[in-house]
């Protein structure tokens, strides 16, 4: 049974993040500087590593607080809500969560202090949602693992100094041959690629991967062989609470702007009292939903269906806020004038990131029957 202790202080946390993000710049189109000016901001206030021990360089906050900080930084800009959570949730969790003690120290430390940036390097050409289908080889020899082939669409490609990558050890072993490694960016052989020309978070790094005889230490096995979909698995369920929570701020920053629609012109009109409405039902059902999944989190618990149910509901009101809010303004909700349009295409890889609505929909039910 979850209990939820300290409210106020997690509101009172909401506050302060509030205020410490006051400098952070809304982007929309891709700049390095830019990009990376935001993402000082949140290393300076520790906001790169916020569900990390103290020991590892981390705030030592829960699940929660981390939630509230991916939340507040997709309300302003959130390409870099999408870096952030990258970062914290892709490439820093499973390092914390598998690695050993000496790959903590050296890695974990400089991500969750922000002095190094992380990105996960998980999709593929032929391999998405379906994470047992993976391609990129890992074939040792003479100590190390050779890694040859592609990723495709990885956040963070041009920013990460640090990348965990899943490959396999033997195509024919299915999910027992994926497996894990550490790779940093300067690794012969390891070259980032063409950048993706997306619809939304235009602002957020997102590329290639090649990997050509990529010789990688066998100290830089993270977990065993064969533990690798185990830790995607486990990275994801994480993962898709900080999706909900980017979802979340991107569905407000919508919401919000449709009250003040009203607020300005005051017309008392049903249909758009509807509207408010409706947006407000969906947006705390969602936000009830992430918080109930991070406080499972908290507590230790695997949470695969609530994480599942989380992102399902809290990507597609995002969506719908955002298409609510567009109708609402007419012409000017598509023009450029008012950064509408752009949370718009934002919303859309809510519903794309950490596995398709189809997938969401398929492990909740999975989940469903395996428990009746």
């Amino acid at each position: 049974m979850i209990k939820l202790n300290n409210y106020k202080k997690y509101l009172e946390f909401r506050e302060e993040v509030k205020e410490n993000l006051k400098g952070l710049k809304e982007l929309d189109e891709y700049s390095p500087s830019l990009l990376r000016a935001n993402l000082n901001l949140l290393r300076e206030k520790g906001y790169l590593g916020v569900p990390y021990p103290k020991e590892y360089g981390g705030l030592g906050l829960d699940y929660l607080h981390y939630s509230i900080v991916i939340e507040e930084i997709s309300f302003i800009c959130p390409s870099t809500g999408l870096a952030a959570a990258a970062h914290t949730s892709l490439a820093s969790f499973p390092i914390f969560k598998y690695g050993n003690e000496k790959q903590k120290r050296k890695y974990l430390i400089n991500l969750a202090k922000g002095e190094k940036i992380g990105a996960m390097g998980l999709t593929e050409p032929n391999a998405g949602s379906d994470a047992a289908a993976i391609e990129l080889l890992a074939k040792k020899n003479n100590g190390f693992y050779i890694l040859n082939g592609t990723k495709r669409f990885i956040t963070n490609s041009l920013e990460a100094d640090i990348f965990v990558i899943i490959a396999t050890i033997d195509k024919n072993l299915g999910k027992k041959g994926i497996t894990a490694f550490i790779v940093e960016k300067d690794t012969p052989g390891f070259s980032v690629g063409k950048e993706e020309d997306k619809l939304g978070v235009r602002a957020s790094s997102t590329c290639e991967l090649i990997f050509e005889d990529c010789q990688i230490k066998k100290e830089n096995l993270l977990g065993n062989e064969g533990e690798g979909y185990k830790i995607i698995m486990e990275t994801l369920d994480g993962g898709r609470i900080s999706i909900a929570a980017f979802s979340l701020g991107i569905a407000k920053r919508a919401y919000q702007m449709i009250v003040d629609w009203e607020k300005e012109r005051n017309t008392k009109n049903e249909r758009v009292y509807k509207i408010i409405a409706e947006a407000d039902t969906l947006i705390e059902s969602a936000s009830l939903l992430t918080y109930y999944a991070a406080l499972l989190k908290n507590q230790g618990e695997r949470a695969d269906k609530e994480s599942a149910n989380a992102k399902l509901y809290a990507s597609e009101t995002a969506v719908k806020i955002c298409d609510y809010a567009i109708s609402l303004y007419s012409y000017y909700g598509i023009s450029k004038e008012l950064n509408l349009e752009k949370f718009f295409r934002d919303a859309k890889i809510c519903e794309i990131g950490e596995g398709t609505s189809e997938i969401m929909k398929l492990i909740i039910a999975k989940e469903v029957l395996k428990n009746i």
